[in-house]
């Protein structure tokens, strides 16, 4: 589908979830968040969240894709490059509460709000509740190298389980059977 303006789809962000959208605005690199554990391709990494303030105003969190692990925890992931200035970005927009489960750095994920949600009361700064996994932009840098993956659609092991349910099914009636002609079976001695 056409990607719509980011401020057509705001003001109701749980009915446009999953929607391309796009936006005009700058990057803050000085506000970024590593969500850590995530793992690409069996590789230990990070999801790359930066702040982005659009031409309306509105800060929201923009995910930049993954990025690598340092060599140990004292290395400094290498991140991406991030354009300054005005840039068009486009990307799906998610909700706060859809960000995978994790933790940022010094902070708890055990509680039901979103993650954001629990960076933005940490660091004492305001955004919206939604956040857009970046897809491209205006700039061949805001490509991400790994995007954010998109959930796998698939009929999942569900046959199976009804099978299984019916089979089971089938040995209570069986046992019953069996159970009632027992009982027949004593009655006649």
């Amino acid at each position: 589908m056409k990607a719509l303006p980011l401020d057509q789809v705001v003001s109701n962000p749980v009915l446009h979830e999953w929607k391309t959208v796009e936006a005009r605005g700058t990057f803050d690199v000085k506000n970024q968040i590593l969500l850590r554990n995530r793992y690409f391709e069996g590789v230990y990494g990070f999801q790359l969240l930066t702040m982005f303030t659009d031409t309306q105003g509105k800060n929201f969190w923009v995910d930049c894709g993954w990025v690598k692990a340092g060599k140990d925890a004292l290395t400094r992931p290498d991140l991406p490059k991030i354009p300054q200035g005005a840039v068009q970005i486009t990307g799906r927009l998610r909700l706060d509460t859809s960000l995978p489960r994790g933790a940022f750095f010094a902070i708890p994920s055990n509680q039901a709000d979103g993650l954001v949600s629990k960076a933005n009361a940490q660091s004492g700064t305001s955004t919206e509740n939604f956040y857009v996994d970046l897809i491209s932009g205006s700039s061949p840098l805001l490509t991400p190298a790994v995007p954010a993956q998109l959930p796998e659609l698939s009929d999942g092991p569900h046959m199976a389980y009804a099978l299984q349910w019916i089979f089971f099914g089938g040995l209570v009636v069986y046992g019953r059977f069996l159970i009632r002609r027992d009982v027949l079976s004593d009655k006649e001695l």
